[in-house]
């Protein structure tokens, strides 16, 4: 398993937390939740589950599928599941939503860069992947680009949420459109695997 040094650590804590604060941008945007907050609500609507039993159980189903996919796991799919949650939850305790319009599309707009950038940090680190990025590269893997197996992904969560009723706005489809390119073009930036010296990637 690659192993981690104090920067790589502070990379992946520092990616996790950003992850959650855009998913926390995108909350507190309320011009429509990303797809997988849409697919989670409907599924709770369908079951005794909240909102939060429903990400947990199908992190849990996703986390099946990504060890069949033979996608290693670790310390950055262990952290992704402990960190991110708080973090979001911290944004939206610090961050009221807005009573301007402007602010509230500003905050849309930006949630898949954040995210992006979140993903792109803690994928760099190569210490196991959470359970929705793992299956994106569990597809990488299998041929299609990031930028495709991402939106593949998001696309499956959007069309499950819409059939099981969860609730949609314009911010669904700009997150659809806009996260797999935040991640493909910002992940080389954070490439931390060693090259053939023995140097980390730059």
């Amino acid at each position: 398993m690659f192993r981690t040094d104090r920067r790589g650590f502070l990379q992946l804590v520092s990616g996790l937390a950003l992850f959650g604060c855009g998913m926390g941008f995108v909350v507190r945007g309320a011009n429509g939740q990303g797809p997988w907050t849409v697919f989670h609500e409907g599924f709770a609507d369908h079951t005794p589950l909240s909102i939060g039993g429903a990400t947990m159980v199908t992190g849990v189903v996703l986390l099946v599928v990504v060890i069949a996919m033979r996608v290693r796991i670790g310390l950055g799919t262990v952290l992704n599941v402990v960190i991110i949650g708080p973090s979001t939850d911290l944004t939206l305790w610090l961050l009221d939503e807005p009573g301007s319009a402007v602010t509230r599309v500003a905050l849309t707009v930006a949630a898949p860069a954040v995210v992006g950038l979140g993903s792109a940090l803690y994928l760099g680190v190569h210490v196991g992947p959470g359970p929705r990025d793992g299956v994106m590269t569990g597809l990488a893997a299998r041929g299609l680009s990031i930028r495709t197996a991402r939106f593949s992904i998001e696309a499956f969560a959007f069309v499950g949420g819409v059939l099981l009723g969860g609730t949609i706005g314009w911010g669904t489809a700009w997150w659809l459109i806009a996260i797999g390119p935040a991640v493909q073009t910002m992940l080389p930036w954070f490439d931390l695997r060693p090259t053939t010296n023995g140097t980390a990637r730059r």
